[in-house]
Formats: C-alpha cells, sequence, structure tokens
C-alpha cells in the first residue's frame, strides 16, 4: 500500500503513533465530530448552545485563516473559565485545520470518520442483537454482508478527479488548486512555448 497523504481518526494514540512509523510522510487530520464531542464533554451543558455554535464557526470556515480566527474566539470566549475545553482545540489545531489545505469539494469528507464508523455500527449492533455470530466464519460473512449493503449507501468522494493532483502533490490554498505538479506533462502547445 502507498502512503496515505492524508489520514482522519481520533484522538486514539495507538493509531497516530502506527501512523507515523509506517507511513511517517502522511498528514494527520482529527475528526471533528469526535472533538466536539470531546470538547462538549468538558463544559457544562449550559455552556453547550454557545459553545456548539462557536465550534461550527471554526469547523465550517470558509477557509484555513477564517478557522483559525474563529478557533481564537473560542479560546476567547470559553479559555479563562473552561481551560480544559479549549486546550482540546487549541492543541489539536493544526491536525483539526489540515482539510483546508485540500479541495474545498473534499472537505465534507475530510472532516470526519462518521461514514466509517456509522458502517460498524451496523455490525456491531447486529452482533449484539443475534448474541454473537456463533462461530468465526459466521462472523466473518456477516461483517461482510452488513458492510457489503452499507456500501451501496456511500456518498462518493465529491471532485473525483481532484485526487489524483492530491495524490500527485497539488498545492492548495482555501480549496483552491494554486499550482500543479511539476510531474504533470505539458501539452503540445505550452511544450512549444516553452
Amino acid at each position: 500500500m502507498r502512503a496515505p497523504v492524508l489520514a482522519i481518526g481520533d484522538g486514539a494514540l495507538g493509531f497516530w503513533g502506527a501512523l507515523r512509523e509506517v507511513f511517517p510522510a502522511t498528514r494527520e487530520q482529527r475528526c471533528w465530530f469526535h472533538k466536539i464531542a470531546n470538547v462538549l464533554a468538558a463544559l457544562p451543558k449550559s455552556a453547550h448552545p454557545g459553545a456548539k455554535k462557536a465550534l461550527a464557526e471554526i469547523w465550517n470556515a470558509e477557509d484555513k485563516d477564517h478557522a483559525r480566527a474563529a478557533a481564537k474566539a473560542f479560546d476567547a470566549a470559553y479559555g479563562a473559565k473552561f481551560p480544559k475545553a479549549t486546550a482540546k482545540i487549541t492543541d489539536d489545531l493544526d491536525e483539526l485545520l489540515a482539510c483546508y489545505d485540500y479541495p474545498v469539494e473534499h472537505w465534507v469528507h475530510l472532516r470526519t470518520t462518521n461514514p466509517i464508523e456509522s458502517t460498524f455500527a451496523t455490525v456491531r449492533h447486529r452482533t449484539k442483537i443475534t448474541k454473537g455470530p456463533g462461530s468465526r466464519a459466521a462472523g466473518l460473512a456477516m461483517a461482510f454482508k452488513l458492510i457489503e449493503a452499507a456500501q451501496a449507501r456511500w456518498r462518493a468522494v465529491n471532485a473525483p478527479h481532484l485526487v489524483a493532483l492530491v495524490r500527485a502533490g497539488a498545492r492548495f490554498e482555501a480549496g483552491k488548486l494554486v499550482e500543479r505538479p511539476d510531474t504533470e506533462p505539458l501539452d503540445a502547445t505550452a511544450e512549444a512555448a516553452a
């Protein structure tokens, strides 16, 4: 397997440690769904409505600069009273905002691991209802069939044509392509002009 360009996950230290060891060049993106849950768990219930809105300003910002400004505003609003909650954002900010360095069309896919987790939740739920699969072979067959059925409902990647550019190292700012990789072949007219 080639190294992934970006890996998305929650705060599981084992995952990140293994990733850094096997694929040291892979960038990290923290899952916003998990991060929001962690932040809210560190806040009193009375602060949840305002905090949710402030967090949405960060993860739903129009670009990385606006996201950083929203994170600074979140820290200013909640940091003095709830430093543990704000540290969950400020300590991982670069990893939370890594998605902004990729095509804007991909941001929705890169912010969370929930699409993957919802598939496995179905398998866990079915296993719990049936009180176990019976045998290892039956368990694997059941998991395979459930995942295969879930696959039919998966959402395709937006702008799949941009995946090759991302893999090739193209640079994106504010979700827009700013330069093409040097390895891209020139067409005949560009070659003649050069």
